[in-house]
């Protein structure tokens, strides 16, 4: 039954715009930054680690995706928002502390509902984000 469901998950990614790429980084972040402060309120030091490690790599994977060329002062923008998070899941990871990640999960989601609105938009004008 596991297989089916990676199966599945691969072939939408696969299938997926870089828009609803995009939107299933951060709702991908969001959730590890949910269970991020579950597990330093839990006292699970290994599952507070590997969530952290997971919300980090996707926003290393949002920032090496920036086209600066295209975006510009927004991508910059998020260049820096992408850099702040970074430095405050560090922090979080060394002081255990689930108020730093819960500022990390309201950016992201402050974030997420800005680009799904974009995505809609871009949508809804016959535009594809292929």
């Amino acid at each position: 039954m596991a297989g089916g469901i990676n199966q599945y998950k691969q072939m939408h990614i696969k299938t997926a715009s870089r828009g609803q790429i995009l939107i299933m980084l951060y709702e991908a972040a969001i959730q590890n930054c949910k269970k991020t402060v579950e597990a330093i309120e839990g006292k699970k030091i290994a599952d507070k680690c590997k969530h952290i490690g997971k919300v980090h790599d996707i926003i290393l994977e949002l920032q090496s995706s920036l086209n600066f060329e295209v975006g510009g002062k927004i991508a910059q923008d998020l260049e820096g928002l992408y850099n702040f998070m970074s430095s405050q899941l560090i922090k979080a990871n060394v002081d255990s502390s689930s108020e730093t990640i819960k500022s990390v999960l309201k950016l992201l989601e402050n974030l997420l509902s800005g680009w799904k609105g974009a995505v809609e938009q871009v949508q809804k004008g016959g535009g594809a984000t292929k």
